[in-house]
């Protein structure tokens, strides 16, 4: 079943291999050329994570087995996405918890799995279909779905526990989940604009919490912060990153992982960054 508004198009993946050369052209050519660049700066997860934001959506419905697939074959080291609870206690991926048309729209937390588009994956099934060796980055939007998320994980085993990266924009709600689970990777999501107390106690705070990253939004960072953050051991991710000169400046600052659509354009800049 096709997501609302989506229209489809068949993937060319010769077109798919041509972008990738092009892209990996484009970032070498700008990595060569050092006298135009700042000095690059150590990151502490090399190589960086390459998340692929709601799989390759660039290049498929997002949100999809069939993005998260193509995202593998594409070379992401991670997928992200967003996670919602079921009526029925089914943890699925989706990005606003809305399904129906402009007439009559649910929330997730309404329906039943039963009741939902057959688009749209559970964590289960993610696990089945992309196995475990992946980074899983997930944005809890439904703080319910927390104990199904976990479940899915420990069910899927092979250490995916290990590599599940959830996000929240509440501190609070972060350090309740360290509490409950030592192996899980925690990240705080938020902005800039919202840390009352500055970027220097907010990195002790989660330090202190044992929070594993913060992810701002790409505009957000520079060298200086991304040194900030590491200084207390905490892991720098940057979202939003759409053009390879962003993801250059971005893994020049020493960033630990990066969300994009665009997973040709991320995967030659990371490869292309780690190789020098």
């Amino acid at each position: 079943m096709r997501q609302q508004g989506w229209v489809e198009r068949p993937i060319s993946f010769a077109c798919v291999g041509q972008s990738l050369t092009g892209a990996l052209a484009r970032v070498a050519d700008g990595l060569c050329h050092d006298d135009a660049m700042p000095p690059r700066l150590p990151s502490l997860r090399t190589p960086p994570i390459a998340f692929a934001h709601r799989g390759a959506r660039a290049h498929a419905p997002e949100n999809t087995i069939e993005a998260f697939r193509l995202a593998q074959r594409l070379g992401a080291t991670g997928l992200e996405s967003d996670v919602w609870l079921t009526a029925d206690g089914v943890a699925v991926l989706d990005h606003d918890g809305i399904v129906g048309g402009r007439l009559r729209r649910t929330s997730i937390d309404k329906l039943t799995h039963a009741g939902l588009p057959t688009s749209i994956p559970t964590m289960a099934e993610l696990y089945e279909e992309c196995g475990t060796a992946h980074e899983i980055s997930l944005d809890v939007k439904d703080v319910a779905a927390i104990d199904s998320v976990i479940a899915a994980a420990e069910q899927a085993g092979d250490g995916a526990l290990g590599r599940l990266w959830l996000c929240h924009w509440e501190l609070d709600v972060l350090a309740t989940w360290r509490e409950r689970w030592k192996d899980v990777r925690l990240v705080h999501s938020t902005r800039m604009g919202r840390l009352e107390r500055g970027p220097e106690r907010h990195a002790a705070d989660l330090a202190r919490l044992g929070i594993d990253a913060v992810n701002f939004h790409h505009s957000e960072w520079s060298g200086g912060f991304v040194a900030l953050y590491h200084r207390f051991e905490v892991l720098a991710f940057g979202w939003d990153a759409q053009f390879d000169r962003i993801m250059v400046d971005l893994l020049g600052m020493g960033i630990d992982g990066i969300y994009s659509d665009h997973v040709d354009l991320l995967v030659a800049a990371v490869d292309v960054h780690t190789s020098r």
